[in-house]
């Protein structure tokens, strides 16, 4: 369920940032829109991908998605 919810709150915070920033470059709100619902959406879905195969590093599979390394596995 933190995986969900982590995923979630990042999708919303980047259409925010996304749409700003179109927004910023073209002056257009139309294109600043659709820029900011099409980009965050597809980089949600590699976000939640990043996040598996980070996990999977972990424990060998995609099961261990969302779970945060022990501090022993961390490279200097």
């Amino acid at each position: 369920m933190r995986i969900i919810m982590k995923t979630a709150t990042y999708a919303v915070m980047h259409l925010v940032v996304a749409v700003s920033v179109a927004y910023a470059l073209s002056g257009d709100w139309r294109i600043a829109l659709g820029i900011g619902l099409l980009e965050p959406a597809i980089q949600t879905v590699f976000y939640n991908l990043h996040e598996r195969l980070w996990g999977a590093g972990d424990k060998g599979s995609l099961r261990g998605a969302g779970q945060a390394m022990p501090a022993s596995s961390v490279a200097a």
